[in-house]
């Protein structure tokens, strides 16, 4: 038995395929930006034929797939699609976008080929991986800082959905109405519209990779930027601790995961400094699972139970091989 996992980034998509022994290879791709409305779905489907092909499985034999995917959601004619703001040039601040989409399909498209298909934002599906194959405690959140920003949200061993799997989308959370961070959503002062690796690039006119770089280097303006974009993103994990009473913060996503060293002091000293009744003992970690944490959380939703005890145990991902398919 075979099953398959999507995983739909602003940048990249992951496609893979896993039996019970483990995950047996994954493939990358860069998100298509260009074309009709169906047009990323279309390419998970030929990114996992090209992961069977190249392991020599009859791709039609699998039935069951779990996707982890930017949001938010939305239903049309009673199945799934979304319209994320960091892809979607039809919505607000979707200028550098080439393609006027506001609403991509995505469930109705993989139900051509698949029985079962589980959907939930790429977050929730990091802490579903988190919780399955990692550390994560019973009250604990998973947040991916990257492209755009998300958060995968679990109280008392219950991983959250919301009355249409959006729950979790506190990067929309409006923090101050003096900024001039525009989101693609169209709210100005949100999280996202501050943070959000996209839109600050577009803010401070480099590459991020450029001023972090500067900032290790004790570049007076990158510093200033580190510290502005730390202490937004520590108080809206802060604002979140005293929600849900959270007691384990867990990150990813890349620019977390390339400049931790920076960020990590800095967030962390913004929640402990606040009320320390609601704040003691709160970490902030990498999330264990590294790179993998969204791909692994998207099969965790539709491999049968028993796999999970025994890829803990073997952990198998930590062999797992990754190949970069051309742009199409």
């Amino acid at each position: 038995m075979h099953i398959a996992a999507l995983d739909i980034g602003g940048t990249k998509m992951a496609a893979c395929i896993a039996d019970a022994s483990g995950p047996l290879l994954r493939v990358t791709q860069a998100t298509e930006r260009s074309g009709a409305p169906d047009t990323i779905a279309r390419q998970g489907l030929r990114m996992i034929d090209a992961c069977c092909d190249k392991l020599g499985i009859d791709a039609p034999s699998i039935s069951s797939i779990g996707v982890s995917s930017c949001g938010p959601f939305a239903l049309r004619d009673g199945q799934l699609g979304f319209m994320p703001p960091n892809i979607c040039g039809g919505l607000p601040n979707g200028d550098d976008l080439p393609n006027d989409w506001t609403f991509l399909p995505l469930e109705s498209v993989l139900r051509e080929r698949f029985s079962t298909v589980n959907i939930v934002n790429d977050c929730v599906a990091g802490l579903h991986g988190e919780r399955a194959f990692g550390n994560a405690p019973a009250n604990s959140m998973y947040v991916t800082w990257s492209t755009g920003i998300g958060f995968g949200l679990c109280v008392d061993g219950h991983i959250l959905n919301g009355k249409a799997n959006n729950a979790g989308h506190g990067s929309h959370m409006l923090l101050t109405d003096t900024e001039a961070g525009v989101c693609g959503c169209g709210n100005q002062g949100d999280l996202e519209g501050l943070l959000g690796g996209r839109n600050l690039e577009k803010r401070v006119g480099k590459p991020l990779a450029e001023v972090f770089s500067a900032a290790r280097n004790g570049d007076v303006d990158a510093l200033s930027t580190v510290a502005y974009a730390a202490h937004w993103f520590g108080r809206a994990l802060y604002n979140l601790v005293t929600i849900l009473d959270t007691e384990a913060i867990l990150v990813g996503g890349s620019v977390w995961r390339h400049n931790e060293d920076l960020l990590k002091p800095l967030v962390q000293e913004e929640i402990s400094r606040r009320f320390e009744a609601l704040t003691s003992g709160v970490k902030v970690e990498s999330a264990a699972l590294g790179e993998l944490v969204t791909d692994l959380g998207a099969l965790a939703l539709v491999m049968p139970p028993q796999w999970i005890e025994d890829w803990r145990t073997h952990t198998p991902w930590k062999h797992l091989q990754s190949i970069p398919l051309p742009a199409r």
